[in-house]
């Protein structure tokens, strides 16, 4: 398996882009469903599925279809397999139009659905589709119902309403790539809020005979666990691990939704973004349209300053992090976000949070391209095929930066280790099956190394090819 993947790594880029396009077109089928384990999601003919998402919040609200189609094409070159849009958007999306003059609804109700809207949202669910990916289809932002942090709203969910306009997506998308997200970054308020939910669940599996799976996207530092673990419509769970801090310990959501029962995958809904100021709410006036100082922005209303910020921003390094620590702690899927590309940021557009590029240059931002290295590892050493598993690592495992993940492969064919700051690490070998071969993965380049045999089991110290802030390395240990 090593040999074949180091050959690999020698294809050129457009090799590598063509092949993660076909992968995708292989994998996709008319719906997911959950593995026998109940901890993983497979497609219909009971391959594993990978989620690698994309937060494109806004995608079906401002971008256009000649955008949408470079957008799409773009993220499948890059090994995305979910994209994840909205469809009453975030800002202001029952009341500002889309970008050919389009609003959703008419008169602002769930029961009169604007079908030249609708006709867009088939555009780019179709483009999506094609091209190997699942389109993760949120029927609205969670400001649409009564909320303890209210947002744009309006305010236009009813229980009845709710489970009419959830048959008409229902319908609508039934043979479609769809997994349906409810929640929208909001924590069930109270118990009607929670019936709202209950109803639409029902109407979306009415509408789509049951063809596709349902989760819940939480607000930050949550899961949906937390309130809809036992509730019958919810196949798997979702957390926001949010935008706060470096090394934010992801692996907690993920130990905490894998011990539960009845046991069901769990996926990071939504991580860090990329180029998100860190606490971004502390340094913004949210009642100011630019939402910071004018000589905080250049005459696109990008940053030019962005000392303002002054916890700074998150790197691709975070991003690498938290996808790693994520599977090793039993996550079934992770989802990337950058701030520009959730808003679809235009130059001198409408400011939400403060961007420093706007949504296509941030395509090609360091953090969405290591993405397919993080596919090819993670189809390389399937997530169904182990099981995250901290007995490894010998010794004080420190809850910070220095925090270090491990997982087995159920057969002990393998163990995967992943260290944040190239630290060197004492590892317990005693669950390998035989004598293994050292590999260390760089997630930076996507390439491997070899190292040495391990003839013996047992304590062993390993000190990877380089240590400090920013170079993270996976050990892979596979048995020969």
């Amino acid at each position: 398996m090593l040999a074949k993947l180091m050959r690999e790594n020698t294809m050129k880029k457009i090799g590598l882009t063509l092949y993660i396009c076909m992968i995708n077109l292989l994998l996709i089928g008319q719906g997911l469903s959950i593995s026998d384990t109940q901890r993983h999601l497979v497609t219909e003919e009971g391959k594993p599925f990978l989620w690698l998402g994309d937060t494109a919040w806004e995608l079906f609200h401002r971008l256009n279809r000649e955008e949408a189609s470079y957008y799409l094409e773009k993220r499948a070159e890059q090994g995305f397999s979910v994209i994840q849009a909205v469809v009453l958007a975030e800002i202001d999306g029952v009341r500002t139009p889309n970008p050919y003059g389009d609003l959703p609804l008419r008169d602002e109700s769930p029961d009169t659905p604007n079908e030249a809207y609708f006709e867009h949202v088939d555009f780019i669910v179709e483009k999506a589709n094609e091209r190997g990916m699942y389109v993760g289809m949120l029927p609205t932002w969670g400001d649409k119902m009564y909320s303890l942090h209210p947002g744009e709203g309006p305010i236009i969910f009813t229980r009845e309403n709710a489970e009419t306009f959830g048959e008409y997506l229902g319908k609508r998308y039934r043979d479609k790539q769809i997994i349906w997200i409810l929640g929208g970054d909001r924590t069930v308020a109270n118990l009607e809020v929670l019936e709202i939910w209950r109803a639409m669940a029902k109407g979306l599996k009415k509408g789509d005979r049951g063809n596709h799976l349902i989760t819940f996207h939480p607000r930050g530092a949550t899961s949906s666990s937390y309130w809809l673990h036992n509730e019958d419509w919810l196949d798997f769970n979702m957390y926001q691990s949010g935008h706060s801090k470096h090394f934010t310990p992801v692996y907690g959501y993920a130990e905490n939704d894998y011990l539960l029962h009845p046991t069901k995958p769990t996926v990071e809904g939504e991580p860090a973004y990329e180029d998100i100021p860190i606490e971004f709410w502390k340094y913004m006036d949210w009642e100011d349209s630019l939402k910071v100082p004018p000589a905080v922005l250049n005459a696109d209303k990008l940053i030019q300053d962005p000392s303002h910020f002054k916890q700074g921003f998150f790197r691709a390094y975070d991003v690498r992090i938290h996808a790693y620590w994520n599977f090793l702690s039993g996550a079934a899927g992770y989802t990337y976000g950058n701030n520009a590309v959730w808003q679809m940021c235009k130059r001198g557009g409408e400011i939400t949070i403060p961007c420093l590029t706007d949504w296509k240059e941030a395509l090609d931002r360091p953090g969405a391209n290591d993405i397919q290295h993080v596919r090819t590892i993670m189809e390389s050493y399937p997530v169904s095929s182990f099981v995250p598993d901290q007995s490894v690592v010998y010794g004080k495992n420190a809850k910070n930066e220095d925090h270090i993940r491990a997982a087995v492969a159920q057969d002990g064919s393998f163990i995967l280790v992943y260290m944040a700051k190239g630290q060197p690490v004492f590892l317990n070998l005693v669950k390998l099956a035989g004598p293994a071969k050292v590999h260390w993965f760089n997630p930076r380049e996507g390439t491997f190394t070899e190292g040495d045999s391990l003839a013996k089991r047992g304590i062993k110290e390993f000190i990877p090819p380089s240590n400090g802030v920013g170079e993270d390395w996976l050990l892979v240990l596979a048995v020969e």
